[in-house]
């Protein structure tokens, strides 16, 4: 091999080290290699198209996969998801993202898995583990205080390196014991040099942790030749304009690159390469029923007073709420993609209910403002009349290069044709009512937006920003107020001119006047009912990708719908849809609560399951959730530093150390049956047995955790941190005992560049969260 990188032109070396496409690597058939495709993930598989007509499966978020506390469970949704990457010919998945969560205001806290670095570490390793069974890469992401999205592409995280260490190199290093194939740099800076260019891509992960593989830029995250080329920063995407593509081969012949620093990377590239080259599908599986599963696994009962839960004789069943009907199944951002179908928890229900109890509806509150792209529901393809819209791609003089049918007005990512230089959209907008409708056109460059004819908006929307969330995905909009007629159909055009250097992103909406809420309705609804259902949520504008929230509060008056659906029927159940901790000030208020996260696309049916007993609610909090707001400041920079000045107590560790109590603990969750910790036995080399009984009247799943504290240590510490889980089945009135393996690196602390034991013991506290010890011991 190394004769044949000797042979190879130094331009030739450069573009196998960046990208061809947006998804795809250079291929070099000398070399024996092929082209690699990437695709985004983590709750699905999207491909290089970002098409409404590309189905993927659509997992609960990584949020809700830590729920579970199930490596199992996990691994085999690891295995769904390398499936499906055959399926679509992508060879690299661009997930775990295994960044903690740091604050709850984090917009992309969904996307991650936990506040704690071990059970990241042990659900990452799951993840990893399964989809590296079906011969496609997973990637580790994003290398490394990757946690927060205000500044995201240019902050300096400022942390000390026993932190970095303990808590956010953790599952990082986990993941190359799991033996993880690609790492991904991230687009900020630690501690002055930005992550491309960072020493921490040497030394820990390619030195003393040994990784072999390929570290990947994020998308536009190298922003030098030399000093990124120099780092072990190997492939550089997207291509194929970059800063590598423009000048590393000049670099290289001025002596500022080594050419032997580009054969190391082509090497492992070619190792990446021979590892994914198998294209052997994993066996297909049931994923509905599998997903169906992951949502019950991961679905959180965080109170059931009286036992509402699970329901039993029912007639009439009010499921209300914003997120009822229209269930936010996903987060927003770059982790996106298209399911076949979705399943409602209205839709859940009444399957589930058919023949037996009725289900009524009514949304009660509206919470998003932002504009809602055309879909078949309300709009018609201009010629065919079918439901949906046409998109053309135009030449420089107007004539048509190619037409399609698209079914929303969404566009990440419109087609491509030689000659492009505009797309335009066209629908037949239906309005259901009368009134002034508002029409928005989403796009960067020359845009034009007609209605009838009359041309309402012709200008140009400059590009502020780098970030590619905003770019992709939420492009800045122009809107106009045009009166409609209920019944009487409007032809809507629009047009953006392309640009080689802008984002291709492109979305037409059309909303209805905004008249009052279902408040009422839904109230009634609710009194009239035996059980009412009110399932609230988050929303693309309050928890997403690109920015960090600025309140944990409920958008809109959903609080008020809450507590008014309670006070007409006190047998209220509230399903909470957010991939990340929302306030409740009504959580005393209402008998039973349960958190189902971003539950993917079988959301309603694995709801159902549990609501009415047929599957026990197994989720724990994989992070703590706080009584009240939580400052911005956690996740803002102050003059592009982001300091860490937390350290080690992070989550439950604060709030252990500030001796205050959150609305619910990291770990917490209830499930249908009650348990009895009785017994704790620590053996040698670092192994708990814990003996506990079901002493409920249904067979349940306890997931029991082991911390570690040690009061009088000499070094500080968290007062207690996590040490180990493991999780037991039993029947009523069955014993079971827990076995718990506690690393060595559970004792061990970073101290003088190496990991050292204190001498003597530790206190082992045992219970199902960090929160509620029921049984100690010493090691």
């Amino acid at each position: 091999m190394d004769d044949d990188l000797a042979g190879l032109p130094i331009e030739r070396k450069v573009r196998l080290l960046t990208g061809k496409t947006m998804w795809r690597t250079h291929a070099d058939p000398a070399l024996g290699l092929r082209e690699l495709v990437l695709s985004d993930g983590p709750i699905g598989v999207r491909g290089e198209k970002w098409d409404e007509r590309d189905h993927s499966i659509a997992l609960p978020s990584p949020s809700a996969l830590a729920a579970t506390w199930d490596e199992q469970l996990v691994r085999r949704l690891g295995v769904a998801l390398a499936a499906q990457a055959r399926r679509k010919g992508v060879d690299v998945l661009l997930a775990p993202t295994i960044n903690l969560h740091r604050s709850p205001v984090t917009g992309r806290h969904f996307e991650c898995f936990s506040e704690d670095p071990v059970l990241t570490a042990r659900i990452g390793d799951a993840y990893i583990r399964g989809v590296q069974s079906g011969g496609v890469a997973a990637t580790a992401k994003h290398y490394v205080a990757n946690d927060s999205e205000t500044d995201r592409m240019t902050l300096d995280a400022r942390l000390d390196e026993r932190t970095l260490r303990e808590l956010y190199l953790a599952p990082f290093e986990a993941a190359v014991e799991a033996g993880v194939w690609v790492v991904m740099a991230a687009y900020n800076s630690v501690n002055g040099t930005t992550m491309t260019e960072n020493p921490l891509l040497a030394e820990p992960l390619k030195g003393e942790w040994g990784f072999d593989g390929v570290v990947v830029s994020d998308w536009g995250a190298v922003r030098s030749v030399a000093a990124s080329a120099n780092a072990p920063q190997d492939l550089v995407m997207p291509g194929p304009r970059s800063h590598w593509s423009l000048g590393l081969a000049e670099a290289v012949r001025s002596g500022e690159v080594p050419e032997s620093a580009l054969d190391e990377k082509i090497r492992r590239l070619l190792r990446l390469a021979s590892r994914v080259s198998d294209p052997s599908t994993p066996a297909p599986g049931d994923d509905r029923e599998l997903l169906r599963a992951a949502v019950t696994a991961s679905t959180v009962l965080l109170r059931n007073e009286g036992s509402l839960l699970p329901l039993s004789t029912v007639k009439r069943v009010a499921v209300v709420g914003p997120n009822a009907a229209a269930v936010r199944f996903q987060g927003g951002g770059s982790a996106e993609v298209y399911p076949s179908t979705v399943v409602s928890p209205v839709d859940g229900l009444r399957a589930a209910l058919d023949g037996v109890a009725e289900v009524a509806h009514s949304p009660g509150v509206r919470t998003t403002t932002k504009p809602t792209p055309l879909h078949r529901g309300n709009s018609t393809h201009p010629i065919t009349g079918e439901p949906g819209l046409l998109v053309r791609v135009l030449d420089a003089a107007g004539a048509e290069l190619l037409a399609e049918h698209r079914l929303t007005g969404r566009l990440p990512e419109p087609s491509r044709a030689t000659g492009e230089d505009t797309v335009e959209i066209q629908a037949v907008l239906h309005p259901d009512v009368s009134g002034d409708w508002e029409i928005s056109f989403g796009a960067w460059g020359p845009v034009s937006l007609a209605v009838d004819g009359k041309t309402l908006v012709d200008e140009v929307i400059e590009i502020d920003t780098d970030d590619p969330a905003t770019l992709f995905l939420d492009p800045t909009w122009r809107t106009v107020t045009v009166p409609l007629e209920a019944g009487k159909p409007a032809h809507i055009v629009a047009r953006r001119r392309l640009s080689p250097d802008a984002s291709r992103a492109s979305v037409l909406s059309a909303d209805a006047p905004r008249g009052d809420d279902d408040f009422a309705e839904a109230v009634e609804l609710a009194r009239t009912s035996d059980v009412a259902v009110v399932v609230v949520g988050t929303t693309d504008e309050s928890e997403s990708e690109g920015s960090d929230r600025a309140t944990l509060a409920l958008p809109g008056r959903q609080d008020e719908l809450v507590r008014a659906v309670a006070a007409a029927n006190p047998r209220t159940v509230v399903v909470v849809n957010s991939g990340a901790p929302v306030l409740m000030p009504w959580r005393e208020e209402v008998p039973a609560v349960l958190l189902s996260w971003l539950p993917g696309q079988e959301a309603g049916a694995g709801l159902a399951d549990v609501l009415l007993g047929a599957a026990e609610p197994g989720g724990r909090l994989p992070t703590t959730w706080p009584a009240e707001d939580v400052s911005a400041e956690s996740v803002t920079p102050v003059e592009g530093r982001l300091e860490y000045s937390e350290g080690l107590d992070i989550g439950h560790r604060k709030w252990l150390r500030d001796g205050a109590e959150p609305a619910y603990w990291f770990g917490h969750g209830l499930g249908y049956t009650s348990w009895e910790y009785e017994e704790v036995v620590v053996e040698s080399g670092n192994r708990v047995r814990v003996r506990l009984t079901n002493t409920g009247s249904r067979t349940g799943r306890e997931v029991v955790q082991v911390y570690l504290s040690r009061p009088s240590s000499a070094i500080s510490r968290p007062v207690r941190w996590l040490a180990g889980f493991a999780a037991v089945t039993a029947a009523p009135g069955e014993t079971a005992e827990a076995v718990v393996e506690l690393p060595e690196r559970a004792f061990q602390h970073w101290a003088d560049k190496k990991w050292q034991r204190e001498p003597g013991s530790f206190d082992i506290l045992v219970g199902p969260s960090a929160g509620d010890v029921r049984s100690r011991a010493r090691s």
